[in-house]
């Protein structure tokens, strides 16, 4: 992964940006279908195939998502995961939960998992949604 040699090769520091693409979208999500409804299923297809590949070029895994998830909560936990040790960990699990195994990660009760299966405290991770104490830093980004 490109990121990875980057760290690698440079003394450098990540700083990840956290932002919504579709901050419309449904804690329960919206089909792939209906978010491109303007598109044919051959152009949603090719759309998914360039996609395959451009995550196989960075050695990055990649499923077939039929759904996109609103990424709001996912973020504030990534941005609170930032300020705890190991918690970068977190960042790969939600990518892998989201774009792999097509899980969503709107809801609170599979990022509370993800941040335990990351190692990170689930019960902290519970708090952090629920009181949105993220929320601000994010809307700062």
């Amino acid at each position: 992964m490109r990121i990875e040699k980057l760290r690698k090769n440079y003394d450098i520091v990540v700083n990840l940006v956290h932002f919504p693409l579709h901050a419309e979208t449904p804690a329960e999500g919206i089909p792939l279908e209906k978010l491109f409804a303007g598109s044919s299923a051959v152009e949603r297809a090719a759309r998914q195939t360039r996609m395959k590949g451009l995550m196989d070029a960075e050695g990055l895994p990649y499923g077939e998502r039929t759904h996109t998830y609103n990424s709001r909560l996912a973020q504030e936990l990534g941005k609170w995961a930032d300020t705890q040790p190991g918690g970068a960990a977190l960042h790969g699990a939600i990518f892998r939960a989201y774009f792999v195994e097509g899980r969503n990660i709107g809801d609170p009760e599979v990022l509370v998992a993800l941040a335990g299966e990351a190692g990170l405290s689930a019960d902290a991770a519970r708090t952090v949604i629920t009181e949105r104490t993220f929320r601000a830093a994010i809307d700062a980004a």
